[in-house]
């Protein structure tokens, strides 16, 4: 006969789903609590030592009560994050998240869908979101596309997608170790980071990025682009993609999308796209020219953590030729056999169509967003936030003592103070006075802004894709500015010793 510890069947459902229950409540009352109060709240604060001590523990080999690791969530995790939640939050390009994105999360979490694909009602809405966002942003019905962790992640799928296409030879079964000619893709000196991340992921390497130069607007230089098509031809390289910036993330300055389109036609290059946050700008009928052109892309990648604020994460990339965005990725397995019926039916579209087999249900938040708010709802937050920028920079430009560093074609103000009287302040230690501006707005707990550099010059740099934010917000900014420039100048001992 079988013991009691035999046959004890062991699982991580709870015994008294009760207490569970009420627990559930509790969290779903307190950041719904939390959220709602957030404007007196500190933008953001360090972590503290005795904190960061406590959050230093052993590896957990017994069960504690669910309650009192909750208990360690409230007060040493959640007033300790990166803050971009606050209607004060602008720095770098974070969106806030909201209520509703949150409880889809959490329904998505309760699911638990794998979205390789599959027969089942997860891949229908993820299909559907795709449509949407095809329809949104101007690309062909016909298209494909994929939900993705983010913007670079989109971008990555779109790019190799590119190579895959332009490469001229079997690049998935011979790889780039054969005597090819070097590929080459084309971006402005103002393209982000992942160009770079993924050119060596990608087994391209840095040589093979060639950064074309950008007019006094932070745009890629069109005739130096050509020149250097031309030269790289000439030598016997096969150019493969030309990325374009629907909004630089200095400055979001905008390429010339229909100028690149032509050129990439003329070439028979890839066009790619990032569209990190601009993309969004379609949604407007007031701000949609400015990325005109852009529904002529291969390839287009956009994040929704961004400007549609939602919580991380969540991204997609679209493809114009949905045969070679399949072509790029898919790889048969017996295990995975397609078939007309049962759970596998219509294949794992999904796992076709990236590099992931295993993705969680993030268009779940998408879905119930959309159909919950509507896009003239998102048109209009995204307009807000580009009035709020304008009148940022407006404040800037009427302040002797701030400088408009930057055109403000976006939502991104890039300033500085810079004092008219007393203490005459060398180039580098007015730099070195605004980094200081920079950590003190953040240590005050009233806002949260980020910096960058500009010519060499150091920018206060304001992202603004918040749908918290008001006007006043950033007239209390400005104010709040030109009390710790004043403060710091009457200071400088102080200007490498953050307080």
């Amino acid at each position: 006969m079988l013991t009691e510890a035999e046959i004890r069947q062991l699982t991580l459902d709870p015994e008294d789903w009760a207490s569970l229950r009420v627990l559930g409540h509790r969290m779903l009352d307190d950041m719904l609590d939390h959220l709602a109060t957030l404007r007196g709240q500190p933008a953001w604060q360090p972590v503290p030592p005795e904190v960061e001590a406590a959050l230093n523990q052993p590896l957990p080999t017994t069960p504690e009560p669910a309650e009192r690791v909750y208990e360690e969530f409230l007060s040493n995790v959640l007033p300790y994050t990166s803050g971009n939640r606050h209607p004060r939050a602008w720095g770098w390009v974070r969106g806030n998240g909201t209520p509703l994105a949150m409880l889809a999360d959490m329904l998505a979490s309760g699911i638990n869908a794998h979205l390789g694909g599959g027969q089942q009602a997860p891949t229908l809405v993820e299909e559907q979101v795709l449509q949407w966002l095809k329809e949104m942003m101007g690309m062909p019905a016909e298209s494909s596309g994929i939900l993705t962790s983010g913007g670079t992640m989109a971008n990555l799928l779109g790019l190799a997608v590119a190579r895959h296409a332009r490469a001229g030879f079997d690049l998935r079964e011979e790889g780039l170790q054969g005597a090819h000619p070097t590929l080459l893709v084309y971006g402005s000196t103002e393209t982000h980071m992942w160009a770079r991340k993924s050119m060596e992921f990608l087994g391209l390497g840095n040589r093979a990025l060639r950064q074309i130069p950008v007019d006094s607007d932070s745009r890629i230089d069109l005739a130096a682009l050509r020149s250097q098509i031309k030269a790289d031809r000439a030598e016997g390289f096969r150019p493969i993609a030309v990325l374009g910036n629907a909004g630089t993330v200095n400055t979001g300055a905008i390429d010339d999308l229909p100028g690149l389109a032509a050129i990439c036609r003329e070439e028979d290059i890839w066009f790619h796209v990032d569209g990190a946050f601009g993309a969004l700008l379609r949604l407007s009928p007031r701000y949609a020219p400015l990325v005109a052109g852009m529904e002529l892309a291969d390839s287009l990648a956009f994040d929704m953590h961004k400007w549609m604020y939602l919580p991380f994460d969540i991204g997609c990339v679209l493809i114009r030729d949905r045969e070679v965005h399949t072509a790029a990725f898919a790889t048969p397995a017996s295990y995975l056999e397609e078939t007309d019926r049962g759970m596998l039916a219509g294949g794992m579209v999904f796992s076709d169509r990236g590099i992931e087999l295993t993705r969680s249900f993030k268009a779940l938040k998408v879905w119930m967003s959309l159909k919950t708010h509507g896009i003239e709802t998102y048109a209009g937050l995204i307009e807000q936030n580009m009035e709020q920028a304008a009148h940022l920079a407006k404040l800037v430009e009427n302040d002797a003592e701030m400088q408009l560093l930057a055109p403000v074609s976006m939502n991104i103000v890039c300033f500085r103070y810079r004092p008219q009287t007393g203490l005459p302040v060398e180039p580098e230690r007015l730099n070195q006075l605004n980094r200081e501006l920079v950590l003190r707005l953040q240590e005050s707990g009233k806002f949260i802004v980020s910096g960058t550099v500009l010519d060499d010059t150091y920018a206060i740099r304001v992202a603004n894709t918040n749908h918290r934010s008001r006007m006043e917000d950033f007239d209390a900014l400005a104010k709040e500015v030109m009390v710790l420039g004043r403060r710091l100048l009457n200071d400088p001992s102080s200007w490498s010793s953050p307080a």
